[in-house]
């Protein structure tokens, strides 16, 4: 197998490292916007060019991308980027005749009307509208295969397959108990992504309705997080999970609910109000005159880079989903979910645990799929896949996942 993996951030980087393990691909091309980026990434690895090297490309130039993919004839585009160039990328690995696999997908449009009752453009629709020329050239999209979306969906599949007779709700619940040294404020991932996730109207699905929205932050509920981390209030966030899982695995009722704590709302609300969530160019005054800004990418660059936290961080980070239904006649109720510790990833990888556990499962995925114990064509989510032997190599990356009955 050879990879070309497009974005060289703090998800990228952990990649690499997780990667550089695995005997499973023969190539690795890093690329980034920035090269000194894609650069460093790969000289940390101590490689010495034999699997991986850097290139720049520009992820929003699908011809770039393209030409990128055919010079080092490469069977897969791992996207690492933020959400705005999915789309983008997804189309460049179809022309360059590769398959691709995300970790968010194609971005929503609320409802013009009615942005807390229906659904307008959902997450993936631009995607899924595109299936059916991936699955005649016998192509794959695997869509949302990081951690929630990606393992939170793993563990769906398991527990519909191997858990569960009936299904009566999934629900996935994230939640930590990180903290990072010297900040006030500083998020654990990135802000333009958790802004887009937080603000846009949060996704439901019930069979009886289909998909329909709420408000941001909607349902708060009380959550008890296992590992030591605790009880943490969780709200409703629009998440790709929820336009995945009933694609393929049969419930009644699914959500995503965020711990998110009373303060980190607080200040998305404000941000918002204040129009700061905005990613449509403003044009702001500067010493050369006049230049346009994104809102968006404004509050990006005044807050640390999450990737550089790490040593500043304390504590766990959990992505899990709890599952309620019915099993041999009788009701059960269980939280299959994966916890990282910051020490540990820190210590193991040189990687914060939020990008360490967002990162590896990709990597898991391809090597199911260069193994052959995953294939398929279209555009295709983790829950198309068999469970298990995600979840054993999971264990044998060293890094187990744990059920709570309830």
């Amino acid at each position: 197998m050879r990879v070309l993996l497009v974005g060289a951030g703090g998800v990228g980087t952990a990649i690499t490292r997780i990667a550089a393990r695995r005997p499973f691909f023969e190539a690795m091309v890093v690329a980034d916007y920035d090269p000194a980026r894609a650069e460093a990434a790969v000289a940390a690895l101590g490689d010495d060019g034999v699997r991986f090297r850097a290139e720049h490309v520009d992820a929003g130039d699908e011809a770039a991308v393209v030409a990128l993919l055919q010079e080092h004839s490469c069977d897969i585009l791992l996207n690492a980027t933020d959400p705005r160039f999915v789309m983008p990328l997804f189309r460049a690995a179809r022309t360059a005749g590769a398959d691709y696999l995300d970790m968010a997908m194609s971005l929503s449009r609320p409802h013009p009307e009615r942005p807390h009752e229906e659904c307008g453009v959902k997450l993936g629709d631009e995607q899924f509208a595109q299936a059916d020329d991936w699955e005649k050239t016998g192509a794959l999209a695997l869509v949302g295969m990081g951690v929630e979306p990606g393992l939170s969906d793993v563990f769906a599949r398991y527990a519909a397959d191997e858990l569960f007779d009936d299904i009566e709700e999934i629900g996935i619940r994230d939640g930590a108990n990180l903290t990072v040294d010297g900040y006030d404020f500083a998020p654990s991932f990135s802000i333009w992504t958790t802004i887009e996730e937080c603000l846009n109207p949060p996704v439901v699905y019930e069979a009886d309705r289909g998909w329909f929205t709420t408000e941001p932050f909607s349902e708060p509920e009380v959550f008890d997080f296992p590992e030591g981390i605790g009880p943490v209030e969780c709200v409703n966030v629009e998440h790709e999970e929820v336009l995945l899982v009933p694609r393929w695995v049969d419930a009644r009722r699914v959500t995503f609910k965020y711990g998110l704590g009373r303060e980190f709302i607080e200040t998305l609300r404000t941000l918002h109000l204040l129009g700061l969530d905005r990613t449509d160019p403003v044009t702001v005054p500067s010493s050369a005159g006049p230049v346009a800004v994104s809102p968006r990418d404004l509050v990006a660059a005044c807050l640390p880079d999450p990737a550089t936290l790490g040593e500043r961080m304390r504590g766990k980070t959990c992505a899990g989903t709890w599952v309620r239904g019915v099993k041999d006649g009788m009701p059960r109720e269980v939280y299959l979910y994966h916890v990282v510790d910051n020490q540990w990833s820190m210590a193991e990888y040189g990687s914060q645990a939020v990008v360490w556990q967002t990162a590896v499962n990709p990597v898991i995925a391809l090597e199911l799929l260069a193994t052959g114990a995953w294939s398929g064509s279209g555009v295709l989510g983790p829950e198309a896949f068999p469970a298990r032997p995600f979840l054993d190599l999971l264990t044998a990356y060293g890094s187990p996942w744990g059920i709570r009955e309830q």
